[in-house]
């Protein structure tokens, strides 16, 4: 028998059979689940590969993964974003100036009107009509 790429301690072990076993299961860690038994029962990488429809770059990934930081390897890390620029009190505010009634000498808020009056009252620095539709869009305000 071939000399097993992975050797998961006992608790390991017991955990990710536990884990297996676990109804609601995500594909991605049922995938990682999967691979570290097999390639603790001395399977190798390219027949666990095969089986579950990896490549060879994440098999490696995972291995080292496993190795560095154990059974945090199932988990993903967060990924990097642009953090949200409008909360929840800007939106409703912007929310409820399109919902008031428009300026003297328009019949309707625009987007751009909007986006100009938001800034101006200081609700955020700046701000595209672009963004106020997308927030507007889940509305029920009938005025736009």
């Amino acid at each position: 028998m071939a000399k097993p790429h992975v050797i998961l301690s006992a608790a390991d072990q017991e955990e990710l059979t536990r884990l297996l076993h676990q109804s609601g299961l995500r594909s991605k860690v049922f995938k990682r689940v999967t691979a570290l038994l097999e390639l603790h029962k001395g399977k190798s990488i390219e027949e666990v590969r095969k089986i579950l429809g990896l490549c060879y770059p994440t098999m490696a990934k995972l291995i080292d993964n496993y190795q560095q930081n154990g059974l945090a390897c199932l988990k993903d890390k967060k990924q990097p974003g642009r953090p949200a620029f409008i909360d929840g009190k800007q939106r409703a505010a912007i929310t409820a100036l399109a919902c008031s009634e428009a300026p003297e000498g328009h019949g309707r808020w625009t987007l751009r009107l909007l986006a100009d009056k938001v800034v101006e009252l200081g609700y955020c620095e700046t701000i595209s009509h672009e963004y106020v539709g997308q927030i507007l869009k889940k509305t029920k305000c009938s005025r736009i």
